[in-house]
């Protein structure tokens, strides 16, 4: 006697909208994310969604408990900025067959990921090349605007809106200071290979926090803007920003740490395209100070933790573990020198 088979997550989201097999007219599994699944549907009557289910395993970092919760509060909140290119929330709910999270079914956005569109990132790297003529150039002057206008927006509380910590904190450095520590919690719950012990490291961070009550507004922040989740359209020479999407690590927070994913192995400081569009949507340039350049380095070096620590419960097998290490692990010792050096 043979059961019946299991239904998925996407067929319960789209059974809970009164979505049937009839009305869809074509389903696509996007890749790219680490952790949810995500799955573009188009139904027959023309709308265009995207469909994000958690995973069913519940084996992830503390900070990522209910990071869906996060997206909804993005885009949510993008929204009070005037517009900028993000999707609109259709529906997000518990599932109660999904134990790890809510699900989010949005609009989806024109456009393909920016490093998949020919186009140059025009941000200076390491070895020291600064791609991106024509069509780079005028995008991330127009990212910039668009970034600079999210930062607009200001929360209730500094954190992330899922709060896997607890409450938003009245504080920038309280609620950074518990990211971190929750992050070296996982590397040590998951024996994480790093390049300094977690005590050290802890140290460094520690000493440097001060400089955190510099920022008094929570102000909204992506915090993965690397180019998979910007969307690109358009023809060669008139291209333009159709999506920033995969919201799902925004926080509440200083609006500098955004700067880290958007150069993410590169100079943000020599990106002055992106620059000069930030300071005309922000409310003036910005000033890298001795304050700014130690949160940065602050900011590269949570990121860089996230990016070592999470190769051990996503399980992505020893080549690949080991690629992450050769290209995070310098920058990590890097941005760490940087905040004991005062940010140089």
């Amino acid at each position: 006697m043979s059961g019946q088979a299991p239904v998925t997550p996407l067929a319960r989201v789209l059974d809970a909208l009164g979505v049937g097999e009839r009305d869809i007219a074509s389903r696509t599994t996007l890749t790219g994310g680490t952790y949810n699944t995500v799955t573009r549907v188009t139904l027959t009557d023309g709308r265009d969604w995207v469909v994000k289910t958690p995973p069913p395993h519940a084996t992830a970092l503390r900070y990522e408990r209910d990071l869906l919760v996060n997206e909804v509060a993005f885009y949510t909140a993008a929204a009070q900025a005037g517009g900028p290119a993000v999707p609109r929330v259709v529906r997000s709910e518990p599932d109660p067959a999904a134990p790890t999270g809510a699900y989010l079914v949005m609009t989806a956005r024109p456009g393909r990921p920016w490093h998949e569109a020919g186009v140059g990132t025009g941000v200076a790297t390491g070895a020291g090349g600064a791609a991106g003529a024509g069509d780079g150039r005028r995008l991330r002057a127009e990212l910039g605007r668009l970034v600079g206008r999210l930062h607009t927006v200001t929360g209730s509380g500094f954190g992330y809106p899922a709060e896997p910590f607890g409450p938003l904190a009245p504080t920038w450095r309280a609620a950074f200071t518990a990211m971190t520590e929750a992050v070296l919690a996982d590397a040590e719950t998951y024996r994480a290979r790093l390049p300094y012990s977690v005590g050290h490291i802890r140290t460094v961070l520690a000493g440097a926090s001060g400089v955190l009550d510099d920022v008094t507004r929570p102000a909204l922040v992506h915090f993965d803007l690397w180019p998979g989740n910007l969307l690109v359209t358009g023809d060669p020479g008139a291209r333009t920003i159709g999506g920033i999407v995969d919201g799902e690590r925004m926080f509440w927070g200083d609006p500098v740490a955004d700067f880290v994913s958007l150069a993410l192995f590169g100079d943000i400081e020599r990106d002055r395209d992106f620059l000069d569009g930030y300071a005309r949507s922000a409310g003036g340039a910005v000033e890298f100070t001795d304050s700014l350049r130690i949160r940065y380095a602050l900011y590269r070096s949570y990121l860089y933790l996230i990016m070592l620590v999470e190769t051990v419960p996503r399980a992505v097998g020893p080549e690949a573990a080991e690629e992450t290490r050769e290209s995070v692990a310098p920058r990590l010792v890097a941005a760490l020198d940087a905040v004991r050096g005062g940010g140089d």
